[in-house]
């Protein structure tokens, strides 16, 4: 059955991370010249071929992407402020924190949710949203100290439609963690164009943040 947040979710109009879009044009050039929708039950040799392949040339796009976000990360350290290759492709990315391993990443998501062997879809935004939290978690728990955490809001940080109130048991976690020197981050879908209405929603931890001594 399908939920009143799902509905809801596809009712709206949501904002859609620029960088994710971009690697998903990426992945769709492989998938569209190797694909063979050609028989549903088919599975002969050019298909195993196929999938193969196509494995091979996403994984090999997700490792130029990575190296791109490496290049990205000496940009971000370089006091001359020089534009990278990935800011001039995709103007809205942002700092990053860590390295990113998408190529292994995309090897444990293929493994476990067969991208390659898809013959009518086309790698898809939460697929690659999803190699991109792979990533991420084997970054920090690989080399790196955590830098940086983030939430989403919305049935994770609190109810859909509701706030993140100051009684919210989650909130002394969260200073926790910024007292420690981590950055934290909430991500949602809202939209709002004031910053009142997001503050309406995480009034518990600003509020909380305002009074703590951090």
């Amino acid at each position: 059955m399908t939920t009143r947040y799902r509905v809801e979710y596809a009712l709206k109009t949501h904002r859609r991370d620029q960088f994710i879009e971009w690697i998903k044009a990426l992945l769709a050039v492989p998938f569209v010249i190797h694909s063979q929708p050609t028989g549903v039950f088919e599975e002969g040799g050019d298909v195993g071929g196929m999938a193969t392949e196509a494995h091979r040339r996403y994984a090999e796009i997700l490792k130029d992407v990575e190296g791109m976000i490496d290049d990205h990360i000496n940009h971000q350290n370089d006091k001359h402020k020089l534009p990278s290759k990935l800011k001039l492709l995709v103007p809205s990315a942002g700092p990053f924190f860590t390295t990113l391993p998408l190529e292994a990443a995309f090897k444990y998501q293929d493994s476990k949710r067969y991208i390659s062997s898809r013959r009518f879809v086309a790698p898809s935004f939460n697929d690659v949203r999803l190699v991109l939290n792979s990533a991420q978690v084997m970054a920090v728990t690989r080399n790196h100290e955590l830098q940086l955490a983030t939430f989403d809001g919305d049935v994770t940080l609190y109810d859909d439609g509701m706030s993140l109130e100051p009684s919210s048991p989650i909130i002394p976690r969260l200073i926790d963690l910024m007292r420690r020197g981590i950055m934290i981050g909430i991500v949602t879908a809202a939209g709002y164009t004031t910053p009142d209405l997001y503050h309406a929603r995480l009034h518990g931890l600003l509020d909380a943040i305002a009074t703590s001594p951090l």
